[in-house]
């Protein structure tokens, strides 16, 4: 049997996580400082690079096995892109970020299979396998949250999230029973040809929109997400927020595009849902002193752009807000795991190096521009792309969306949008304080007295810092990602 190419990305990852975990394990017994895991790891994440750009030339390939169907089309090809590049980069500055660590190798090969169900969830076709996928990558991603199990902190919020996540599951497969029932069929084709406006298929909708918006993050199914953000490993936040909350928005997208007939007010209510996100995100954000649990309650905003141009996408038929939203997914992904990443790094020389487990607040950044100018320019780059100012990535997607909703002459939207420009002017109010901070003449006393930065935790921050620069200079760069993306979201939607 012939495989698609795509078959062989998802396979590497999958059949070389075990493979880590085994043979990082035998070594680390023998030398407790053998770092075969790591290398393992990224051997993993470059070797899949190779399918993913045969894969590229098949869009739309698909291949079944009994009742499993898989697909990788636009939408698929924009996840896996985002899960492997952010992969990539997480496992080389994980190398120097975990070194040593209890439990390496078990961080690393839960991590290459996170990122190898990331992209198997972009391909699912049918509602159950998408739930399938959806519980791996939960799987995965509640250990890593809770990685380090001595910390009280950490169990904490590896519990809250796997008690949210669980119940959003639950929901799902009841939304999932419930279509199964009335449709006698799993494929999500199948059952937008069959959908009707019946409470029950509403019901289910209700269910899908809950279940999957637990890990998208929806206000107010988000309150395990500052908690999850703040006490994960660096490279693990930088993951969670720059691929895992965009794949439960893609998952939830493509559950409703199967219950598409059933109503014509999906579009106004993830609108809504934007709206709510983007209030609740920002004055959340304002209050905290905690640079990661600013970071964290950030996210929430951005959910709410791209769900604003999806919104607008799937009620006026138009592709312009579906790509602008494709389009802010990508940028966010970048912006906020480099942010994680340049504050893991602050993080971890000004407190973990030196045996203090505090955490990195306000306050600490003082005078980090003059010790350490790279980290520092990468994690400025980042946080003002995220705030929106021109010319970085941040603004041109987000001002796609804008431009979109202009276009459509509606009020309604154009007011949305309105509401929108200001919550991106508002973010500012806590993105501003930061890069100020960090250009203090006076250093903090950790600054001060802080060690050097390994080379191999900055080349990840200043290759991500010039691919938003580069962006922002050129948006059309990412076109081939977001266009077929849009246009897939455009397709199943029934644009």
């Amino acid at each position: 049997m012939t495989y698609p190419t795509f078959i062989w990305l998802i396979g590497i990852l999958l059949l070389a996580s075990p493979v880590i975990y085994l043979v990082g394990r035998i070594t680390r017994r023998e030398d407790s400082t053998a770092p075969v895991a790591r290398w393992l790891a990224l051997a993993a994440v470059l070797g899949a690079w190779l399918p993913y750009l045969l894969a590229l030339r098949d869009t739309n390939a698909s291949m079944t096995v009994g009742a499993v169907a898989l697909t990788m089309d636009g939408l698929g090809l924009l996840l896996a892109a985002l899960s492997l590049a952010l992969g990539t980069l997480v496992v080389v500055y994980s190398m120097r970020y975990m070194e040593n660590e209890a439990g390496e190798e078990k961080y690393y090969s839960l991590l290459v299979a996170m990122i190898g169900v990331m992209i198997g969830l972009g391909t699912a076709t049918d509602i159950f396998n998408l739930w399938l996928w959806f519980e791996a990558m939960a799987i995965t991603s509640y250990v890593l949250v809770s990685f380090y199990r001595n910390k009280p902190l950490a169990l904490e919020a590896g519990v809250k999230y796997l008690v949210q996540s669980a119940a959003g599951s639950m929901l799902i497969l009841v939304g999932v029973a419930l279509v199964l029932m009335q449709t006698g069929t799993l494929d999500i084709a199948e059952i937008r040809a069959l959908a009707e406006p019946t409470p029950g298929f509403i019901v289910a909708g209700a269910l899908f929109i809950i279940g999957f918006g637990v890990k998208a993050a929806l206000v107010p199914l988000h309150t395990w997400l500052p908690d999850a953000y703040t006490q994960a490993p660096s490279g693990i936040s930088a993951i969670l927020s720059g691929v895992v909350t965009e794949a439960g928005l893609i998952a939830m997208l493509r559950a409703l595009s199967a219950l598409v007939a059933i109503s014509a007010s999906w579009g106004l209510l993830l609108m809504i849902f934007g709206a709510l996100n983007m209030l609740v995100g920002n004055l959340l954000a304002l209050r905290q002193t905690q640079v990661r649990r600013i970071l964290a309650f950030s996210s929430l905003p951005h959910i709410g752009y791209m769900l604003i141009g999806l919104g607008i996408g799937i009620s006026t038929g138009v592709a312009n807000g579906l790509d602008g939203s494709m389009f802010h997914l990508l940028n966010h992904g970048l912006m906020k795991a480099l942010a994680f990443l340049a504050a893991g790094t602050l993080l971890w020389v000004l407190h973990v190096a030196g045996t203090d487990h505090d955490e990195l607040v306000t306050a600490d950044l003082s005078g980090a521009g003059r010790r350490y100018p790279i980290v520092a320019l990468a994690f400025s780059i980042a946080v003002l792309g995220l705030g929106g100012l021109p010319p970085l990535a941040g603004f041109m997607s987000k001002w796609q969306i804008f431009v979109s909703g202009f276009q459509t002459g509606d009020a309604l939207i154009m007011a949305t949008v309105v509401f929108a420009g200001l919550m991106s002017v508002l973010s500012l109010a806590y993105y501003a304080p930061l890069v100020n901070a960090i250009y203090r003449t006076v250093p903090s006393s950790v600054v001060a007295h802080g060690p050097t930065i390994p080379v191999l935790m900055q080349v990840p921050l200043a290759l991500m810092a010039l691919a938003v620069l580069v962006i922002g200079l050129w948006p059309s760069l990412l076109s081939w990602l977001a266009a077929p993306a849009a246009e897939a979201l455009l397709a199943a939607f029934g644009g």
